[in-house]
């Protein structure tokens, strides 16, 4: 789960099911669950939906750096006073070395690579809101300067930002897929 919407869906599907649901969050699910004819129920119902259990610590791991990440994100400002590694570290309780070894293996792209994807998204929303200059946006996801912005931008998604901001339509990557 990655972001409300998936929160969304899954608590009404817990609900039509008539599994007792004891609190939900980004990737994660507390149930209170009666026996594996549940479980199967479970099973189902989240690969219905595009959804999956996470086993092994690994994939764990990595799905709370996604989490983490999509966090930061969602409130403007970007709020992390320290590096991105320091703060995975601090707000994980787990070695960045780790962190980022098990990102890049589980994924196949560095959390910083990862982090410029979901900037990216995000200021493709800021951009179809039409409620701040790209300067502003820059500012608001702590860019030191619009030109920056402007580079990645391009380097992602193969056009400007005023390209992208003329188009009629606009494309987006569910944050689900970035990779």
């Amino acid at each position: 789960m990655v972001c409300d919407r998936c929160i969304k869906v899954l608590r009404d599907e817990l609900h039509h099911n008539n599994i007792a649901l004891k609190q939900i969050e980004l990737g994660r699910l507390r149930l209170d669950i009666e026996g594996d004819g549940e479980i199967e129920k479970l099973e189902s119902l989240l690969e219905k939906n595009g959804f999956s259990v996470i086993d092994s610590t690994d994939e764990k791991l990595t799905e709370q750096v996604k989490i983490e990440l999509i966090k930061a994100l969602k409130e403007l400002p970007l709020e992390i006073k320290t590096k991105l590694s320091t703060h995975l570290a601090n707000t994980l309780g787990v070695e960045y070395s780790k962190i980022s070894k098990v990102f890049s293996f589980t994924e196949g792209i560095t959390i910083e690579k990862y982090f410029i994807k979901l900037k990216i998204e995000k200021v493709k929303e800021l951009i179809q809101a039409k409620e701040l200059n790209f300067t502003e946006m820059a500012q608001l996801l702590d860019y030191r300067h619009i030109n920056h912005l402007s580079r990645q931008f391009k380097s992602e998604t193969g056009m400007s930002l005023s390209a992208y901001k003329s188009q009629q339509k606009n494309f987006r990557n569910s944050l689900d897929q970035i990779v």
